[in-house]
């Protein structure tokens, strides 16, 4: 549910989401790409969040602030030493190291860096050698997060499922009616909370092939807290996909 509050000449949009779980807090948050997202109680009432913002107002208008100027200075991927790559949700900075012409080039997260060793260090290079490392990663993980999800899915009855990859400029995932689960690589920067959610939600069209209520209730069932986790993906996706 979309609100809006004014601050000062500035308007602050925000999205409320209700919280089916117990809790009597209201909680803020504020997205990578600049989207206010509100938890609050399912009893709570859109005036008394309203207040909660309100009261938060001047920090949210500071923070977006900071959040437009970072992002108005966003360039290109330059992969050079220092700059910052995402892992399962986290960021590491990129070390790149020489490497000898005969010996093979490696990419491993080593000191809480993700270092790149290579004879040739251009752009071209480090950028390809990250694309087949992230590939090779998001195999492992997406098939390991599935065999771990798919028990507790009802319909699929035990069945064996496979994952392939394929790069997507606006979708995370999809699903064909045979089966066939396609995965956008670049996911596997994302936490793992969203990972799953994009594998739930693909489960889920096995049984239901559109986005119907029978589909989101299926949803809801298996990942009762899917809202937040979308809101959370969603707000990631220009970082995340910026290669």
């Amino acid at each position: 549910m979309q609100q809006t509050i004014r601050y000062g000449s500035e308007e602050i949009h925000y999205q409320v989401t209700f919280l089916t779980r117990k809790t009597s807090k209201i909680v803020i948050h504020i997205h990578p790409d600049g989207r206010v997202q509100v938890d609050a109680p399912e009893d709570a009432d859109l005036q008394q969040i309203k207040q909660a913002v309100l009261k938060r107002a001047r920090w949210l208008s500071l923070n977006l602030f900071r959040i437009r100027e970072a992002r108005s200075e966003v360039l290109p991927r330059q992969y050079i030493s220092g700059e910052s790559h995402f892992y399962l949700g986290k960021r590491y900075p990129l070390k790149i190291v020489a490497l000898a012409n005969n010996h093979p080039p490696t990419v491993k997260l080593l000191r809480g860096q993700l270092h790149v060793a290579t004879a040739d260090r251009s752009s071209e290079k480090v950028r390809q050698l990250l694309k087949d490392w992230y590939a090779s990663h998001a195999r492992q993980v997406f098939h390991r997060r599935l065999n771990a999800l798919v028990p507790s899915v009802l319909w699929l009855n035990g069945e064996s499922l496979t994952i392939k990859l394929l790069t997507m400029k606006k979708q995370w995932g999809s699903c064909s009616p045979q089966g066939h689960i396609l995965l956008n690589p670049h996911l596997i920067k994302a936490p793992t909370e969203c990972i799953d959610y994009v594998i739930i939600h693909e489960l889920c069209h096995l049984k239901e092939h559109n986005h119907s209520p029978e589909f989101y209730r299926l949803l809801s069932l298996q990942m009762p807290g899917w809202k937040q986790i979308k809101i959370k993906l969603d707000g990631m996706a220009e970082l995340l996909l910026n290669y």
